[in-house]
C-alpha cells in the first residue's frame, strides 16, 4: 500500500512499505539463540516463523526480581509507613490464615529461562513444557501455580533394528540423582525448540543414528472456537526420520508421575488403571492417573491409538531400571491389564505408555501421544465448587479423560487445518518481520498459562448485582454469559488477582479479536459489579485509613482472589481504595464502544448503556473546577499504582476525553439526543482545557502540578486516542485531540522514550525527562512495561509512523524473548539494567492491537 509519513522532512512517498527491512539484527538474533546447535537437520514440518533456540543454549544475562533492595533512599524513605503495614498484613496472612498473599513481596519468583509453550486449551487448568522437554510449571488448581520440574515425565526413544536394540535414550540433557538406571544427558546441541503457538516443534538428531525425531505439540486453542478451545487436553506427535539404508522398528515411550511434583504427590491414595475406548471405529488406549485428593481432585490420562503397550504403574524412585530393561529388550512393555493398588502415604507412583512403529530404510513415520487431565468440579479458597466450561459437552463425573484423549487424537488434524488457516495470513505476509510473527503468536500463551478459569454459570447465579433493566440494570442471567459461560485471567502469575480491569484494558484486544464472546462476558460480569456494594472496611496499605471493600458506582478493580471466591467477593487488592482510581471507570466506557464497533452487538451496547451513564457520572466528581476535564488526587491514582499524580494528566485526562467522546458517540447511535448534547459540552470545554494546562508544543507533561518533573515524557499519554482509533474513532465530530499534536507527541516519546534509552533497543521507559535521562521519581518511572508499549506501538501505526511503531515494539521482544531468556514468562516491567517485575503478566497480550487494529485499520484507509 501507499502512504505518506506525517512529520517527515523530506515528504518522501513511501510505496509498499516493507516492515520486515525493519529487523534490528534478525538474523545475528536468531544465529546466537541456535550457535550451539551442531546439526544440519532442521526436522520435519518445522515453520520458518516463531522463536528458534538450540537445547544447549545458555542465556548470558541473568536478571533478579525487584526487591525492596532496588528502591531508592528517597522512595524507601516515603514509603517506610507502606512497608510496615504490608508486613504486619503478610505476616497474618501466611502465618495466622496460612493463605497465600495475592502480592507476595518478600518471595518474588527467581527467573528461571526454561518455560515453553503451555499445554492444553483455555480456563481448564494449563501445564507447562518447557524448551527442553521438562515439564516444569503447573497450574491445575485454578490459579494457583506451582513450579517444580518433574524429572520422571520424560520421552524415551529406543531403535531395533533386526530385533535387537541399537539405541536408548531419555531425550532429556539431565542427569538427576534418581531414575539412574536410564540412559540420561542427551546432547542438546544436537536439538532444538520451535513455538509458534498453540504449537511447537523440538527436534531431536539422534548423533550417530541417521535418526531425526520431530516432536509436534498442538494444543486446541482455536478463535473463535468456544467448545475444542476448552479442552483440557494436548497432542504430541513424533515425526520419526530414517536416513538409514536399512529399516528400523522405533518405539517412543512416554512417562508420566501420578500428580506435578506437589507435596500432595505422597498424600496417599493415588492408582493408575489401564483403559481401552472404540469409538466411531477408532480405538484409543492409555493409562488413567487418579490423583485423590481431597479437594480439587483430578485424573491425568496418557494415551495413544496404535500398537500402544503401556505400564500401569512402576514406582519414580531409586533406578527403575526393570522398566528401562523390560524397553530395551525389544522395545515393548509388559502391559499389565489390572490396576494398582492405592499409594500408601509418603509413596508416589508413575505410568509409563509407549507406541512402536517400522520405519523403512530412507523413509519416515509418525506416531501419536496425547495427554489429557479432568478436573471437571474447581473449588477456590473458600471451597465453593463451580463446573468447568468443558464440562458441557464431556459431564461432571470426572469420567471423562478417556473420551478427551480419544477426542484429541481424531481431531487434531483439525485443529491444526483451523489454526494454518487464522496464521497462514500474517505468516505469508512477506512484509511483516519474523519477530513480529513470532511474538504475536507467542504472546497469546497468557490466554492459556494466565491461571484461567472458564466455567458455566451457575443455575441460581444472578450476575446483575440485584439491579434490573427496568432500574438501569443488567438481566441476572444476560445470554452471552449463559451461554459461553464466566473467564477470568490473572492479572499475572505473581499478581494473583482475577480480571485486574486496569491491566485488562490493554489486554483485552486479545480476547475481543479472537475470542469475543468471552470479552463480552467479561465486561457483564463487570457490569454487575458496578452496581454492587460491599460496607466490609478494611486496611489501605498505602495510606493506613480504612475504606469500604467496593463502593457502589465504580468499576472493582478485580474480580477477586481464585485463593479466596472471585466473582462473589471482588477487590483483592488492597493497596489502595480503588474507588478513587481515575482510570477504571474510563476503561470501562472506552471498551464497552470498542467492543460493539468490533462486534457489532447491538443488544450489548444497550444493556452496558446505563452502567456506562453511572461511572460517568461518579467520574464527573473528579472534575473540582468544572471545566470540563478530571484531577488526579495527588496520589497513585490508577495503572500506574506507584507514581504520583497531581491535577489534570496527560494519561488519566487523555482516558476523560476519549470517553467523553465515545458517550456522545454511543448516544447517537442510540438515539439519547440529550445525552448527546450534554457530553458534547462537556467534551468542548475539556479538550480546551486539556491543551492549555498540558500541551507544551511538543507534547502532553505528565501532569499540570507545576512541580520539577511535571514536565516528564509519559510513554502512554495518548493511550485515550489509542481507543478512540482502535474504535474507528478520533476525527471530526469525535475528535478529541489535534491530529498535529498527537503525531508531535508521539515523535517526542519516540526520540526520547525509545531513542535515548538504552540505545533504542528495549522499547519505550515509561517516563523521559525532556533533558534525555530516565525519571526516577518513583519505582515505575524508569521501568519498561512491555504491554503499554505495545499500545504505544499500536498507537503510532495508527497515525502513520509505522517504521517508529514497530521498532518501538520490537526492542520489547528482543530484550524479553532473545537476551533475558524470559519466553512464555513475558513480564510486566524491566529496568535497563539488572532487575524485572511480576513475570508471567497479562498486560503483553496488547501486541494484537498492532495487528487486528493499527496494520489493518492503515492498510483499509491507504486503500480506500
Amino acid at each position: 500500500f501507499v502512504r505518506y509519513f506525517p512529520e517527515s522532512d523530506s515528504g518522501k512517498l513511501i510505496s509498499d512499505f516493507d516492515y520486515s527491512t525493519m529487523d534490528l539484527n534478525d538474523s545475528t538474533s536468531l544465529a546466537e539463540l541456535m550457535s550451539r546447535y551442531v546439526s544440519t537437520e532442521t526436522g520435519f514440518g518445522v515453520p520458518k516463523d516463531g522463536w528458534r533456540i538450540c537445547l544447549a543454549h545458555e542465556f548470558k544475562e541473568k536478571r533478579k526480581p525487584f526487591q525492596a533492595r532496588d528502591v531508592s533512599l528517597s522512595n524507601m524513605i516515603e514509603h517506610v509507613s507502606l512497608g510496615v503495614r504490608y508486613l504486619r498484613w503478610w505476616y497474618r496472612k501466611t502465618q495466622v490464615e496460612k493463605k497465600a498473599p495475592f502480592i507476595d513481596m518478600f518471595r518474588a519468583l527467581p527467573l528461571r529461562q526454561i518455560y515453553g509453550a503451555p499445554l492444553g486449551g483455555i480456563g481448564g487448568g494449563s501445564i507447562t513444557r518447557g524448551w527442553r522437554g521438562d515439564f516444569c510449571r503447573w497450574q491445575l488448581n485454578p490459579g494457583m501455580y506451582h513450579y517444580k520440574t518433574v524429572i520422571a515425565n520424560q520421552f524415551t526413544v529406543c531403535l531395533c533394528r533386526g530385533g535387537q536394540t541399537v539405541y536408548q535414550q531419555v531425550l532429556s540433557m539431565d542427569r538427576p540423582p534418581t531414575l539412574q538406571g536410564w540412559n540420561w544427558g542427551y546432547c542438546g546441541e544436537y536439538a532444538f525448540y520451535h513455538a509458534l503457538y498453540p504449537r511447537a516443534w523440538t527436534v531431536y538428531h539422534l548423533p550417530g543414528q541417521n535418526v531425526t525425531l520431530t516432536c509436534r505439540q498442538v494444543s486446541p486453542v482455536i478463535p473463535h472456537d468456544y467448545k475444542d478451545s476448552s479442552l483440557p487436553v494436548a497432542v504430541f506427535v513424533w515425526d520419526i526420520e530414517n536416513k538409514n539404508d536399512y529399516a528400523l522398528d522405533i518405539s517412543i515411550m512416554f512417562t508420566m508421575i501420578n500428580g506435578s511434583g506437589h507435596k500432595d504427590d505422597k498424600s496417599g491414595g493415588h492408582w493408575n488403571e489401564p483403559f481401552h475406548l472404540e469409538k466411531d471405529g477408532e480405538s484409543v488406549s492409555g493409562v488413567l492417573l487418579h490423583h485423590q485428593t481431597p479437594v480439587n481432585p483430578y485424573t491425568l490420562c496418557i494415551a495413544a491409538r496404535e500398537k500402544v503397550i503401556h505400564q500401569t504403574a512402576f514406582s519414580p524412585k531409586g533406578t527403575c531400571s526393570a522398566l528401562w530393561s523390560d524397553l530395551m529388550t525389544d522395545g515393548r512393555l509388559d502391559s499389565p491389564k489390572d490396576s494398582s493398588p492405592p499409594t500408601q502415604k509418603g509413596e508416589e507412583v508413575a505410568a509409563a505408555l509407549a507406541v512402536s512403529c517400522s520405519v523403512p530404510a530412507n523413509n519416515h513415520n509418525s506416531v501419536e501421544f496425547s495427554l489429557a487431565w479432568d478436573m471437571p468440579k474447581i473449588t477456590f479458597g473458600s471451597r465453593e465448587r463451580i463446573y468447568v466450561r468443558y464440562t458441557r459437552y464431556y459431564g461432571t463425573k470426572g469420567d471423562a479423560a478417556p473420551y478427551l484423549s480419544h477426542y484429541a487424537l481424531t481431531h487434531y488434524s483439525k485443529w491444526e487445518e483451523s489454526i494454518d488457516e487464522w496464521q497462514r495470513p500474517i505468516l505469508q505476509d512477506g512484509s511483516l518481520p519474523a519477530w513480529y510473527k513470532s511474538a504475536l503468536f507467542n504472546e497469546l500463551y497468557f490466554v492459556v498459562d494466565g491461571g484461567t478459569v472458564w466455567v458455566e454459570l451457575p443455575e441460581d447465579a444472578d450476575i446483575s448485582g440485584g439491579l434490573r433493566p427496568e432500574d438501569g440494570g443488567l438481566p441476572a442471567q444476560p445470554d452471552v454469559v449463559k451461554e459461553y459461560g464466566r473467564f477470568a485471567y490473572l492479572e499475572g502469575q505473581e499478581y494473583r488477582m482475577y480480571n485486574t480491569y486496569d491491566v485488562h484494558f490493554y489486554a483485552s484486544f486479545a480476547l475481543i479479536m479472537l475470542w469475543p464472546k468471552l470479552a463480552l462476558s467479561v465486561q457483564y460480569d463487570i457490569a454487575g459489579s458496578v452496581v454492587q456494594h460491599d460496607p466490609t472496611e478494611r486496611l489501605n496499605l498505602m495510606n493506613g485509613r480504612y475504606s469500604p471493600v467496593k463502593t457502589r458506582g465504580v468499576v472493582p478493580h478485580d474480580i477477586g482472589d481464585p485463593d479466596d471466591e472471585p466473582w462473589v467477593r471482588a477487590n483483592a487488592y488492597l493497596i489502595h481504595d480503588t474507588a478513587d482510581w481515575k482510570d477504571l471507570n474510563l476503561k470501562f466506557v472506552l471498551q464497552v464502544y470498542r467492543d460493539y464497533y468490533l462486534t457489532q452487538d447491538e443488544q450489548y451496547l444497550k444493556d452496558m448503556w446505563p452502567i456506562c451513564q453511572t461511572v460517568m457520572e461518579v467520574e464527573l466528581k473528579f472534575d473540582k473546577d468544572g471545566d470540563g476535564l478530571i484531577e488526579n488526587s495527588g496520589y497513585a491514582d490508577q495503572t500506574y499504582d506507584g507514581w504520583k499524580v497531581t491535577g489534570p494528566s496527560a494519561y488519566c485526562g487523555g482516558l476523560w476525553l476519549a470517553s467523553v467522546c465515545m458517550m456522545c458517540k454511543m448516544a447517537r447511535v442510540l438515539k439519547c439526543e440529550s445525552v448527546y448534547q450534554r457530553y458534547r459540552d462537556i467534551l468542548e470545554r475539556g479538550r480546551a482545557a486539556f491543551d492549555k494546562l498540558l500541551w507544551n508544543g511538543k507534547y502532553y507533561n505528565y501532569d499540570s502540578s507545576g512541580q520539577s518533573l511535571s514536565n516528564s515524557v509519559m510513554s502512554d499519554q495518548c493511550a485515550g486516542q489509542w481507543f478512540l482509533r482502535a474504535s474507528g474513532l478520533g476525527e471530526d465530530d469525535y475528535q478529541a485531540f489535534p491530529k498535529e499534536k498527537i503525531c508531535s507527541a508521539l515523535k517526542s516519546v519516540f526520540d526520547l522514550n525509545v531513542m535515548s534509552f538504552a540505545g533504542g533497543q528495549m522499547g519505550a521507559v515509561n517516563g523521559m525527562r525532556p533533558e534525555g535521562v530516565p525519571d526516577r521519581s518513583s519505582v515505575q518511572s524508569d521501568e519498561v512495561w512491555v504491554g503499554v508499549v505495545y499500545g504505544l506501538a499500536a498507537t503510532m501505526i495508527h497515525e502513520g509512523m509505522i517504521e517508529e511503531g514497530m521498532h518501538t515494539a520490537e526492542g520489547c521482544y528482543r530484550a524479553v524473548w532473545e537476551r533475558m531468556g524470559m519466553a512464555f514468562q513475558t513480564p510486566e516491567a524491566y529496568c535497563e539494567k539488572g532487575i524485572y517485575r511480576s513475570l508471567a503478566y497479562m498486560r503483553p497480550l496488547s501486541i494484537w492491537a498492532i495487528q487486528k487494529l493499527a496494520l489493518s485499520s492503515l492498510r483499509n484507509e491507504v486503500t480506500s
